[in-house]
């Protein structure tokens, strides 16, 4: 089957088909560019979201380790990677189908502009030929006529007698002129006949044939050229398959790698503060003052003595209101020992151990009220101690940060030891070649090195000593808490009606009840005519200047007394002896506490 014997004489059809397919060519290109373009605005989406989603991890404490999480950013990890096969989908349509079809479409053009022009060029040949036929043909039918004229003039003169010879002559001689023309003239038609067949013969056996099958190639190869890209087209997908196949893999992997009890327990490590929970409020006996009246008679002569007391502490009450941190220092007032604190003396003169429930009190009105003392103090600005040994935060918390700087501070001076070898080992190699350098250069640099591994070291002691406090508090606080349960059960088991404690449960002492003024336990403004009783002493490990409102100066190696303990946020509440009282970092302080006191407190 050939173009060339089977249409031959369809040149303009076959020119419209051509350019037909050209125009084919160039529109799957266009459908070849456009899909790409989706392609990259697909790859370019995915990336923007990933890219949205992705945390800003600007600090490594930021960064969730839950493995809902970690799962989640693993997908985002694997679509980022499915956008960039996008891309490559994008890059190979546009090398191996977008482009070829392009260049191919730019040469099949020229091709076929090439083969049309040959094929006009023969027809217009075999026209001109057939010309030149059909004029000389036009011109040996013009002389036949003519000879033919000519040879009827001749005989009619000759048959005419009235003819002169001459006249008869002369038609005679026109007639052999037309017919030599016309002789002539049949040669020269003939011959162009001979080639004017001879070059149609030609043009349709042999110049149209091979032109049309040039262009018959032509398009064959177009349509070659075609299928190629076609499977090009798929195979350029087909070749990131695997790949996203992978990334589709590793969702799934991400997806299987949550653990709920896994979060649970990061949960539990991220916000465990170490506290116990609270114990059981002690009962307290207010019916306690309706039997008072008619335990003793002589309670009366106590009330009286109790008046006047209570006159100067009704005094008291009015001008020493309790400020944001309990009591205002009152330098004024004389050294206070635990021993003034705690012993009373009977009629007879003996002397023993007395606790007034009226602090315990006190302490319950807090919780009742809701005004601790602490938060209010929580909330003012801090100096740097407290932040740099983390006392602001629970126990657990605080634990874990200083154990993470505490690595931190190892890999430094891990990389400032080896940087001390590097050097060492450099300056030696000076010393025994001083060819290759100076030994006493790199003096400086191994001194700098040196104080860097002192500072680390003692920065490294310093959080070491935090943490094996903070460890201590968190390892001793149940004992703590039980030791502490049990002086609430015996505070109250041996109070005594008047309010008084004794040492011995069989010696009590009846003393004058306590009076309290207009004053509500649930009043704005708490008021303490007595200071707090000590439960220990400290002593001061490094100084403290006290600048913020509420602290207590302190020089290293003075010793306090303990009238608050640690609450868990890094501060215990102190007094000098000249009743001066503030808080102090309970980390610069060596803390003594006694236990066995009566009136000693411990806050959980």
């Amino acid at each position: 089957m050939s173009w060339g014997t089977e249409l031959w004489d369809q040149f303009d059809s076959l020119d419209k088909h051509t350019q037909w397919g050209i125009d084919f060519l160039e529109r799957y290109a266009k459908f070849v560019k456009e899909r790409i373009e989706i392609e990259q605005n697909y790859a370019k989406q995915l990336r923007n979201l990933v890219k949205k989603y992705c945390p800003k991890r600007s600090s490594k404490d930021e960064e969730p380790r839950f493995t809902s999480c970690i799962a989640f950013f693993n997908i985002l990890n694997e679509l980022n990677d499915y956008a960039g096969q996008r891309e490559v989908v994008a890059e190979e349509m546009a090398h191996r189908v977008y482009g070829e079809l392009m260049r191919y479409a730019h040469d099949l053009k020229t091709e076929r502009k090439m083969h049309l022009q040959e094929g006009r060029k023969a027809q217009q040949y075999l026209d001109m030929c057939w010309k030149q036929m059909d004029n000389s043909k036009k011109k040996f039918e013009r002389e036949c006529k003519e000879a033919e004229k000519a040879q009827q003039s001749y005989e009619r003169l000759d048959n005419d007698t009235n003819a002169t010879k001459a006249d008869v002559e002369k038609a005679k001689q026109q007639l052999n002129l037309r017919t030599h023309m016309a002789d002539e003239n049949k040669n020269e038609y003939a011959a162009q006949l001979q080639n004017f067949n001879g070059e149609q013969h030609k043009h349709f056996y042999v110049v149209i044939p091979q032109i049309y099958k040039q262009l018959q190639e032509m398009d064959e190869r177009r349509t070659i050229k075609l299928s190629e890209c076609y499977r090009g087209f798929a195979d350029s997908e087909r070749k990131v398959i695997p790949i996203i196949s992978k990334c589709l893999e590793g969702m799934i992997l991400a997806a299987k790698s949550v653990d709920e009890r896994r979060d649970s327990q990061m949960v539990v490590d991220s916000f465990k503060s170490g506290f116990e929970p609270p114990g059981d409020f002690p009962f307290e006996d207010y019916s306690q003052h309706i039997y008072r009246t008619i335990s003793d008679g002589t309670i009366s002569a106590s009330k009286q003595e109790s008046g006047k007391v209570d006159a100067k502490t009704t005094v008291g009450k009015a001008k020493g209101k309790l400020w944001l941190f309990g009591k205002k220092p009152k330098p004024q007032s004389p050294p206070l020992t635990p021993t003034s604190l705690f012993t009373s003396s009977t009629p007879n003169g003996s002397q023993f151990l007395t606790f007034s429930i009226e602090p315990v009190h006190y302490c319950m009105n807090e919780i009742k009220t809701g005004k601790p003392r602490i938060p209010s103090f929580r909330s003012l600005k801090r100096g740097g101690p407290a932040l740099e040994d983390f006392s602001h935060l629970p126990p657990e918390q605080r634990r874990k940060k200083l154990q993470q700087r505490i690595d931190e501070l190892n890999r430094e001076l891990q990389k400032e030891s080896d940087q001390k070898e590097a050097l060492n080992k450099m300056k030696d190699v000076y010393e025994k070649n001083p060819q290759m350098g100076d030994p006493g250069s790199l003096q400086p640099k191994l001194a700098e090195t040196m104080n860097n591994i002192d500072r680390l070291r003692m920065e490294i002691h310093k959080n070491e000593a935090w943490l094996s406090e903070v460890e201590g508090k968190t390892g001793g606080r149940g004992d703590r808490r039980h030791s502490s349960d049990i002086n609430h059960l015996v505070t109250q088991g041996r109070e005594s009606p008047e309010g008084s404690y004794t040492d011995d449960a069989n010696q009590e002492v009846r003393g004058p009840p306590q009076q309290h003024g207009h004053h509500s336990e649930f009043d704005d403004e708490f008021e303490d005519d007595d200071p707090l009783p000590a439960i220990g002493h400290c002593k001061a490990i490094y100084p403290f200047d006290g600048h913020n409102e509420g602290t207590l100066a302190m020089k290293e190696g003075e010793v306090l007394y303990i009238i608050e303990e640690d609450k868990g946020d890094g501060w215990t509440r102190a007094r000098r002896q000249n009743g001066e009282e503030g808080y102090v970092p309970t980390s610069y302080i060596d803390v003594t506490l006694e236990r066995n006191s009566k009136g000693a407190v411990t806050y959980i």
